[in-house]
Formats: structure tokens, sequence, C-alpha cells
């Protein structure tokens, strides 16, 4: 289904003339992606394994996502009105990815499929036809669009600061990411990215607990 739905998501943004038209940050996100995936194999055996892919589109959006099975899509608005460095991408990143080694849109996705499934039901029962049923449309907006609880937040903060750190990333750009969401977020027109985000203040707290855990990390991949 998420390779279904990043194939439908390419597709119309190929056809718009909006995907990966900016060669430089192309080359950018996919370095720190060959950098990231193989730290993966932390978390989950597997995940090396899966048939990544990175891609960019251009837009004024805040945002940034990985689908299950390690599709990852950057909004080119995120790195440019942000001004990210590649430590900022990379926690950014590394967040991302770990929803999806820890597959934290399944939830939303059997949420999708069970109210599409009631609706199918009740076209039916009504004489309905099919086309009042949009199933694949549902899983496509609940994987583009979803909204994990806190926890899921907060164990994708750990996880990704980890792989960044492992892949010779300074996680300490955690911090500075996070400000600089805040501020955007504090101008009173909250991103995409923000709005499936919990962004209060004391989640930069939170990310400079972590720190002593996970620089080491990073001293040590610097040191290889």
């Amino acid at each position: 289904m998420a390779a279904q739905s990043y194939s439908k998501l390419t597709s119309e943004a190929a056809a718009k003339g909006t995907l990966n038209t900016d060669a430089s940050i192309l080359r950018r996100i996919r370095a720190i992606a060959q950098r990231i995936e193989p730290q993966s194999k932390f978390f989950r055996p597997d995940a090396p394994d899966w048939k990544w892919e990175v891609n960019l589109i251009n837009s004024s959006e805040l945002n940034a996502f990985c689908m299950p099975g390690g599709k990852i899509i950057f909004y080119s608005g995120l790195i440019r009105q942000l001004h990210l460095t590649d430590e900022e991408i990379a926690v950014v990143m590394g967040h991302e990815i770990s929803h999806a080694l820890r597959e934290h849109s399944r939830e939303q996705v059997s949420q999708a499929l069970a109210a599409q499934s009631a609706i199918g039901l009740g076209a039916a029962l009504f004489g309905f036809g099919q086309g009042s049923v949009d199933m694949a449309g549902a899983i496509y907006q609940s994987l583009i669009a979803t909204r994990f609880s806190r926890t899921d937040e907060n164990e994708a903060d750990r996880m990704g600061l980890e792989l960044s750190a492992r892949a010779g990333y300074d996680p300490r750009a955690g911090v500075t990411l996070w400000q600089k969401m805040l501020k955007v977020n504090s101008g009173g027109s909250s991103p995409d990215f923000l709005s499936t985000h919990p962004t209060e203040a004391s989640r930069v707290q939170q990310i400079e607990k972590l720190l002593p855990t996970v620089l080491p990390l990073y001293k040590a991949a610097r040191r290889d």
C-alpha cells in the first residue's frame, strides 16, 4: 500500500514538473540517506534491505515523511525556508525513518481501512455504486498526513537522534532544528510538518536530555 501511495505521489509531482527539480538539494538528501539507511539495522535487521527511495518535491510546504518500506519524501520548502544544515536534515530524516521502522502508521491505515469498509457496507445496503468507496484514496491520505501519538513521537525522537548520530551527524542539531520549527510556529502559521508533530517548547528540553546518550555514538562514528 505504501509503495502504491508513494508511486502515486511521485507520479503526480512529476506530472506537475515539481519532482526532483533542485539537483543540489536532491544530492544532499540522498547522500544523507545513504549514511543513515545502514544504521537502521540496529532497530530492524531487515531494514537495510528495504527498497529505499528518496525524492524531493519542489514546494513551499515545510514537510517531510518516510512511508513504510523506506519511501522518503522531502519538500524543498522545509530545507530552503528554515535554511537547514545537513545535520538538521539528518535529524528530520532519522525521525521520519524511525516512524517507518516502528510501523507507527499501521494504526492510521487500519483505521482508514475500517472506516472505508463501513462506508462501503453502507453504500451497498443503500444501493449506491462502488464509486462511493475510495479505499485507495483513504489509505493514501492516511500515509501522507499521519498524525502520530505522543508516545510514537517521543520514540521517533529517541531513535532518530540515535540514527543520525550513528551516521556521523551531530545530534545537537536536533535542538537547533526544533528551535527553528518553534520560531516558525510562533509566527501564527503552523506548517504542515508541525501539524503532525507536537511542537511545545518542552520538546527541545526532551531532546537535550537525550544528548548524553547519543553523543558518544556520534563521537564513535566520527572516529571510524
